[in-house]
């Protein structure tokens, strides 16, 4: 791995790597910032299995899209890899947001702390209440919802955060789309449309919890 971070990329790879990827980022960060990380040099696959709960063979898998890091019997340089890991997923780089929705759920992620830790800035939030705009979240000033679009283009803003009620989400995603936005998070409960070029990622936070309720029911009925 050299200073550039120069990997081979390929558009067509999959969800589920990019994914574990993000796993492993976050955990090497966390990893390098603990007494045994801040001496160590070295990784192994096995290692990042244990601190990861991803299968060894699995992360070499992922890591092999994109090159070859590492040397056998010795592992991955830590530091490396973290930061190849950030190139690869693009939090090397610091990217700017707009979030829509002040709504409990809008000001909850505008409270999160970990966003400008990993090179993400909200630069403003818009709701259509005439009670909330021109007032500030966390410093963060909030418009109207129908200035959206030029806030956007003016910005050359690419990434869009949605926490609206679902009967609102299919026209805001609509409007960052026009204003030049390429990537979606969705927290509304519905499948957004969208056009080819653009990524949307839906999480619909009830649909995981009764995921987390299969389980849990699945394995008391298995224990019983």
């Amino acid at each position: 791995m050299t200073e550039n971070h120069s990997f081979k990329n390929d558009k067509n790879i999959p969800n589920h790597t990019i994914h574990r990827l993000s796993i492993c980022n976050r955990c090497l960060e966390l990893f390098i910032e603990t007494e045994q990380g801040k001496t160590k040099k070295t990784i192994s696959s096995t290692e990042i299995s244990k601190i990861t709960g991803i299968n060894a063979n699995q992360i070499r898998k992922d890591l092999a899209y994109f090159g070859e890091f590492g040397k056998r019997g010795i592992g991955y340089p830590i530091r490396d890899l973290h930061g190849t890991l950030k190139a690869i997923l693009g939090s090397s780089r610091k990217w700017d947001i707009v979030l829509v929705g002040a709504g409990n759920l809008g000001k909850a992620l505008v409270s999160y702390k970990g966003f400008q830790k990993r090179g993400f800035t909200i630069k403003g939030v818009f709701d259509n209440s005439r009670l909330k705009i021109g007032k500030r979240i966390n410093g963060i000033e909030i418009y109207d919802i129908h200035s959206l679009r030029s806030f956007v283009k003016t910005n050359e803003i690419k990434v869009g955060i949605i926490a609206v009620p679902l009967k609102s989400a299919q026209k805001v995603a609509n409007d960052m789309v026009a204003g030049g936005i390429k990537s979606i998070l969705n927290f509304a409960p519905v499948t957004i449309k969208y056009p080819k070029g653009v990524k949307v990622n839906t999480i619909d936070i009830s649909i995981e919890l009764e995921r987390l309720i299969y389980f849990l029911t699945a394995n008391s009925k298995n224990s019983s």
